[in-house]
């Protein structure tokens, strides 16, 4: 059921800058219909990817209780660039794949609406839902105090982390901590992790150390290749994305240590939209109680995450 669009439009999509996606004016949350707006189980038209899912009572009434959504077109805003949890289609250039992606398909089949995708910067993805041009954000994002100030989040996975290094580790580091002085950290920015590691340079200044330095990107793609490169020693991020890359070049890279960070993985929503937020959280809350959200990590390979039960992480 992920959205098809040719190549050549997906390619001028990436390339949006993004601070015209930042900049450009609000349009309307709720995006034009695409059908009838009835209790059709499959919004795209065609059979539905999660039988099962559609046809369970839970389904059935939230589609019936949310005709907002119910067939309608939502625009899910993405950083496309996290094999395992969305990306470009190796084998179809014209799709994206993922956990992240299948979820988010899963939420449209429960609700009745079906899921455009639209690709940004990882830091222009909460204004893009800001301004409108999204209805939702599905992109491996944690949910934190400070970035609920401009989103309400619906988390669904707890969050570990992985340090990416060299093969050998030969700067040996150890994790967040005074083994990065004097070392380069590869992130993205926005990252939760850009304000753990410049903190760390209290710790370096008090033993004599050199600071730890960052390198911002993009995307995670930027940063796997600045260690590749030699211009970073390491890159922080969820463990699973830090696997994937250890193992497509396993003779190059190495997992340093894994992390717990004190966060959550949340679905964006537009904040104070209790419509949505509600319908979201009641829909997620059959996507886990089924199974499909474990089964959906098997899938795409994501070994080292734990299902949380939806909850709420708002400013106030």
């Amino acid at each position: 059921m992920t959205t098809r669009r040719n190549s050549s439009d997906m390619l001028n999509r990436l390339l949006r800058p993004a601070a015209l996606l930042a900049a450009a004016g609000a349009i309307t949350m709720l995006a034009t219909a695409c059908g009838s707006g009835g209790s059709s189980p499959s919004p795209g038209g065609g059979a539905p990817a999660y039988p099962a899912l559609v046809s369970s009572p839970a389904c059935m009434q939230l589609r019936s209780q949310n005709p907002d959504l119910n067939g309608k077109t939502l625009t899910d805003a993405i950083n496309p660039h996290t094999p395992g949890y969305e990306s470009i289609s190796v084998n179809d250039p014209t799709k994206y794949e993922g956990f992240d992606i299948d979820l988010a398909e899963a939420m449209g089949e429960c609700l009745g609406f079906t899921v455009d995708y639209l690709p940004v910067a990882f830091d222009a993805l909460l204004p893009t839902l800001q301004s409108g041009q999204a209805n939702f954000i599905v992109s491996d994002i944690y949910a934190t105090k400070e970035r609920a100030a401009s989103a309400d989040f619906i988390t669904y996975s707890k969050v570990f982390d992985g340090v990416l290094v060299a093969a050998g580790n030969p700067k040996k580091i150890t994790g967040i901590d005074d083994s990065l002085c004097g070392t380069t950290t590869a992130l993205n920015k926005g990252f939760v992790e850009v304000p753990l590691v410049n903190a760390q340079n209290t710790t370096c200044q008090s033993k004599g150390k050199p600071q730890a330095q960052t390198a911002l990107f993009d995307n995670n793609a930027d940063c796997e290749q600045a260690i590749l490169s030699g211009r970073a020693d390491a890159y922080i991020n969820d463990v699973n994305t830090v696997n994937r890359f250890v193992k497509d070049q396993s003779d190059k890279l190495a997992r340093a240590t894994t992390l717990t960070l004190p966060y959550s993985i949340g679905i964006a929503v537009p904040k104070g939209q209790m419509p949505i937020r509600n319908a979201f959280t009641a829909a997620l809350t059959q996507i886990q109680t089924s199974g499909l959200q474990t089964q959906l990590a098997q899938k795409w390979q994501l070994d080292e995450s734990a299902i949380q039960a939806p909850s709420l992480v708002t400013a106030s």
